[in-house]
Parts: C-alpha cells; structure tokens; sequence
C-alpha cells in the first residue's frame, strides 16, 4: 500500500466503458480528503489534454505540460490502479480544482 495525499498526481489506466465517460492512459488528480484515505479506495478526478476550457475544467500543469482536470468525472477507483506519481498540484492548482468540484457538486 502505497502513501497518498490529496493533490498528489498519478499516472491511470481508465476501462472503456460505454457512453462519454473517460477512458484510457492520462493522469487523475486525488481529491479525497486526507483524513479519510482509505486502504484500498480513492476519489480521483481524470485530466485531459483535450477537454475545452469550462469553469469546472481547471487548469493544472503536470510534467511541465498543461492539461485540465475534469471535475464533473470525479469517482472513485482502487488505489492499486493507480501508475506512476506525476507530481503534485500547487496550492493554487488545488484551489481552483476545489472550486470547480463545489460547482459540479452544487456545494456553492
């Protein structure tokens, strides 16, 4: 079992599923709370390279590239899926990711 933090980044391998849902290698965002890391389970939220701008998108550079955060995908996955960590967000980063899930979440 690994250590991980809220705002750590990670490299993940999402299943194809049906309908507009995230698939595929890309790097997830940890959003949990640390306080309630669990063992086994973690609440991610996928990145894209591609995804247009939205204020539920915010931006966030990972290995020197920017990519977004898509906050409306947020869920959970087994902490043994996660890859390789990529880094870490900033507390700018992380900020601006929290308002962008208050929004998604309807927490305003």
């Amino acid at each position: 079992m690994r250590y991980v933090l809220r705002g750590d980044v990670y490299s993940i391998t999402l299943p194809r599923r049906s309908g507009r849902v995230q698939h595929g290698r890309r790097f997830a965002v940890i959003v949990q709370a640390h306080d309630l890391l669990a063992p086994s389970m973690v609440v991610i939220c996928p990145t894209s390279t591609s995804t247009p701008p939205a204020s539920f998108h915010p931006e966030v550079v990972v290995r020197n590239e920017p990519t977004r955060v898509m906050c409306e995908m947020v869920g959970a996955v087994d902490e043994r899926s996660l890859g390789e960590q990529a880094g870490h967000l900033t507390l700018d980063e992380l900020r601006s990711v929290d308002e962008a899930l208050r929004l998604v979440l309807d927490l305003v």
